[in-house]
């Protein structure tokens, strides 16, 4: 059987799409051997013999997933992959694209370097035309990775043998979909939408290679509503398309329009929704509308896949979960979720921000910053063209590195650079702490006095102060300017429904579920009820191994009777006076 066989980015999709998933060779090590690779001759023998693969692995699963079909939990320091594969370039470009792959990775194709990618959380891709022939040929994949490395990022990935705390198992190697492209030499290279709901017209910036006619049409559920062509056009350019249907893309509905984009032989097929985010005063503008953020914490793990899932009706079901619960979005934590996730955010018409996994990340360290902009710059650009990513969060809880002081320049630097390639939407700096320059203060708030919790946040409106722990413990460390303000993390309430574990969880003392509703009610409306606060973010959506704060266990299924989930629904749903 093969796993995730439909195409990972309906934002980007060719019909030359061959996914190459299912069984691969497979060895691992526990050790980091060193390996010279160049560009002209493919070394590393040893690893690419007959005897080097001991097992078969089923890609895109990681090795310490269920579904790969080896399960090893333990560190594993390097990985390869080979597989045979037919092609036929029938005149065409062959490229080859991996969903992602953690940590650094190095591609043979008939034993020669195509090339290497590090970063375990963005796609990358390697034109291979020059190195296959017709017929079989081999693809070799070494993937290593150092969870305890101070300049590799690796989120929720547990540095220690055994998962503790929030973290987790770890994922190393290919962990998305890889797949072959057949492309015209001349051909679209990249594309980049920008929605204009006020002139009700779409702009869309490609960059192509080569020199041909080009068309756009753009669909609204099968009719066209727009279209352009041009003839010989080259290089970058930008074309505006106006729209003769406006269907605004909102919060539970997302009204997509479809576009098929020609560029002589190429053909790309993509998608976009017509909304516009904005911030005024306190207030988060959709579509010139203030929405409160009803968002709950999703960190994308799997129980039989860790950081993959299994099938597209998994990925649905996370989003339907929490748009049954009345949260009209989530904050996707400390991972960079996959294309395909995001499509559906996008279809459903759910709010997300688009994070990135720096923990690990040594913050003290000024060379961290050429690292982590050349790791988020991937990001940004491959989901800029989302509406469903209302906002960018390249970090979290940026607390000081073994007793080192957070390094701000990379702050800074950070949130510059973010800045510079995407206006359109909101940055904040780093969730929680310690800010540098944010556009909207964020606070992580697990206090679980409800009268305590709401007093605090009442001043905001009454004084213009905000209360804030991290500002009360950590003087002069980060400073309160008047921000919009975003309660992105709080509750966390622990509800164990695994005994057999070893639980962790923020609040540890709710005994009963009226116990429970009477917490979540409380925190929750103090925020909803403040006429200052843009939004919330509830800790979390599912139970993940150890911690047990979800509000489903690991497996998706309820913890509690359907009255609880009606009245958190009901909560959630009620009007914010921000609104």
């Amino acid at each position: 059987m093969i796993y995730r066989n439909e195409h990972p980015d309906p934002q980007f999709e060719r019909e030359s799409f061959v996914n190459l998933n299912g069984e691969w060779d497979f060895g691992f090590s526990f050790k980091s051997k060193k390996y010279k690779f160049s560009q002209n001759e493919g070394t590393a023998e040893e690893i690419r013999s007959d005897e080097s693969y001991p097992y078969k692995i089923n890609v895109p699963f990681c090795p310490e997933s269920v579904l790969s079909g080896i399960g090893h939990t333990d560190f594993i320091n390097q990985a390869w992959y080979r597989k045979t594969v037919n092609i036929e370039k029938n005149g065409k470009l062959v490229i080859l694209h991996f969903g992602a792959a953690d940590y650094l990775t190095t591609v043979l194709v008939n034993g020669k370097c195509a090339g290497r990618h590090k970063g375990g959380y963005t796609s990358f891709s390697f034109d291979i035309t020059d190195l296959v022939n017709d017929g079989e040929n081999e693809i070799f994949v070494l993937c290593e990775d150092n969870v305890k490395d101070p300049l590799v990022c690796r989120g929720k990935q547990s540095e220690k043998k055994e998962s503790s705390g929030c973290d987790y198992t770890r994922t190393t190697g290919i962990w998305q979909t890889v797949f072959i492209e057949y492309v015209p030499k001349n051909h679209i290279k990249s594309i980049k939408i920008y929605p204009n709901t006020e002139d009700c017209s779409v702009t869309v910036f490609a960059e192509f290679e080569g020199r041909e006619p080009f068309s756009c049409d753009v669909f609204f559920e099968d009719k066209c509503v727009g279209s352009i062509s041009r003839s010989g056009v080259c290089s970058n350019r930008f074309f505006e398309i106006p729209l003769n249907e406006k269907h605004l893309w909102e919060a539970g509905n997302g009204r997509l329009y479809t576009m098929t984009l020609r560029f002589g032989d190429d053909t790309v097929k993509s998608y976009f929704g017509l909304r516009e985010v904005r911030l005024d005063g306190f207030k988060f503008l959709l579509n010139g509308k203030s929405v409160f953020q009803r968002l709950v914490l999703d960190q994308g793990f799997y129980k039989d896949g860790i950081y993959t899932a299994p099938d597209d009706e998994a990925m649905i079901n996370d989003i339907r979960i929490s748009m049954e619960c009345g949260f009209n979005g989530a904050r996707l934590h400390q991972k960079v979720f996959e294309p395909r996730f995001l499509y559906h955010c996008d279809r459903m018409g759910y709010l997300v921000w688009g994070e990135y996994a720096n923990w690990g990340i040594d913050y003290s360290n000024p060379e961290s910053v050429d690292v982590f902009i050349n790791e988020w710059s991937e990001a940004v650009e491959r989901d800029f063209n989302h509406p469903s990513i209302i906002g960018w969060c390249p970090f979290n809880e940026t607390w000081d590195y073994k007793g080192k002081r957070q390094y701000d320049g990379l702050l800074r630097a950070v949130y510059q650079f973010t800045k510079a390639v995407d206006r359109t939407r909101p940055c904040i700096d780093t969730s929680g702490n310690f800010h540098v320059i944010t556009d909207i203060y964020d606070v992580h708030d697990y206090s679980f006095d409800t009268e305590f919790f709401k007093n605090n946040y009442d001043r905001l409106m009454t004084e213009g102060v905000l209360y804030e722990h991290v500002l009360k413990d950590n003087p002069g460390r980060q400073k309160y300017n008047g921000e919009p303000v975003f309660v992105s993390e709080y509750g966390g309430i622990k509800w164990v429904s695994d005994k057999s574990i070893e639980s962790w969880g923020y609040g540890e003392d709710v005994k009963t579920e009226e116990e429970f509703l009477e917490r979540y009610k409380g925190l929750t409306e103090a925020l909803i009820g403040n006429s200052k606060m843009l939004g919330f973010c509830y800790t979390q959506l599912y139970d993940i191994e150890q911690e047990q704060n979800g509000l489903f266990t690991y497996e998706r299924e309820k913890k509690f009777g359907d009255e609880i989930y009606e009245k958190i629904r009901e909560i959630n749903c009620s009007k914010a006076a921000i609104e």
